[in-house]
């Protein structure tokens, strides 16, 4: 089997839950680099992996291929930038950076050199996302023409990490963190739409970064999608509303991979990894074709974010699908950059 060697960027959060366990898992990575700028926590688990200092220090092994940019995002465009001029392949985080142009920028580079650049849209693999996909796709509830889609939590105190509640920081704040999220989603549901008008603010106060927002996409045939997220949310919405001319249906966010891979879980490669549901998640309420009603309780299948990884793979060794190329999410940066726009301006912003 092929085996790609890989750099991370750092070893925090990002680098612990979301990376280093299924790069670890997976037959066809190897973790060769690890930064780690005063620290060696790495070392416990992954004690094969070099610690670099720098993230240009690192970049100077000619052995890595690929290189995951896992920083906090005002440093993304630096660390993805570097990391293509030493022609390595890149993934990452989200969000992809802190606007367009930057995200364009990189694109180009990569064209230029003849490289990938992937953005971690992990969520892509929970198991609440892929229930609605698969739900919409069934078409029992018809043409789709409202949708809501939240990203609440209760969170009233600060984190105390500036590069997140810094209003001064671009890029910090619920809207590029949280909405990066909700808006590939719905770029994945619905594509890109005509205009939107968005609301974003902090509730803490003005010396935090927005932990508020909400999106209204316009989409042609009077669809309309409402993208939404607080810190003050006690009480759990359904994360997904979905509403067609035949029916609806109502969607709770019960992924928890990130929870479980906190807690120390293995995502064993090839297997299905994650808890098992105990109660169902989900309501379909739909007219059949006999035209009459039919109200189920439904229960999602597990998500797996092992599978970004694995379409990563297949793409360097078979030539498939790259998974979230960056030039896709483009799109989804532009989205972002509008809803700021359209905020400060509290006005409609045309995308099209």
């Amino acid at each position: 089997m092929q085996l790609v060697k890989v750099g991370l960027c750092a070893f925090g959060m990002s680098g612990k839950v979301f990376h280093a366990p299924f790069l670890k898992e997976h037959p066809g990575f190897f973790i060769s680099a690890v930064v780690e700028r005063s620290r060696e926590e790495s070392k416990e688990k992954y004690p094969e992996a070099t610690i670099y200092r720098s993230v240009a220090e690192m970049l100077g092994n000619v052995d890595i291929e690929l290189v995951v940019v896992n920083t906090p995002v005002q440093t993304h465009f630096e660390y993805a930038k570097m990391a293509l001029e030493a022609g390595k392949n890149v993934i990452v985080e989200k969000p992809f950076t802190v606007n367009v142009s930057e995200a364009e920028e990189l694109v180009r580079l990569a064209e230029d050199k003849g490289l990938f650049l992937s953005v971690y849209q992990n969520r892509r693999f929970d198991r609440d996302y892929l229930q609605v996909q698969k739900i919409m796709n069934e078409g029992k509830l018809g043409n789709i023409k409202e949708a809501e889609i939240r990203f609440d939590r209760f969170r009233t105190e600060p984190s105390g990490k500036a590069h997140k509640e810094n209003p001064q920081a671009t890029g910090s704040g619920s809207l590029h963190d949280l909405g990066a999220h909700l808006v590939d989603q719905a770029v994945q549901y619905f594509g890109f739409p005509e205009k939107l008008f968005a609301d974003v603010f902090s509730m803490k106060g003005k010396q935090f970064a927005n932990d508020y927002f909400e999106i209204i996409l316009f989409y042609p045939n009077d669809l309309r999608v409402r993208l939404k997220s607080s810190v003050f949310t006690k009480e759990a919405h359904f994360a997904y509303n979905i509403h067609g001319e035949k029916g609806s249906f109502l969607q709770e966010r019960t992924d928890n991979q990130e929870n479980e891979l906190a807690a120390g879980a293995i995502p064993e490669y090839g297997k299905k990894w994650t808890q098992p549901l105990q109660e169902t998640d989900g309501i379909l309420n739909f007219l059949n074709e006999n035209n009459e009603t039919e109200r189920i309780l439904t229960s999602s299948d597990p998500g797996n974010y092992m599978n970004y990884y694995q379409q990563i793979y297949e793409f360097i060794v078979f030539g498939y699908a790259l998974p979230s190329p960056a030039e896709e999410i483009i799109k989804n940066m532009r989205i972002i950059d509008a809803a700021v726009e359209s905020s400060n301006a509290q006005k409609v912003i045309n995308l099209i």
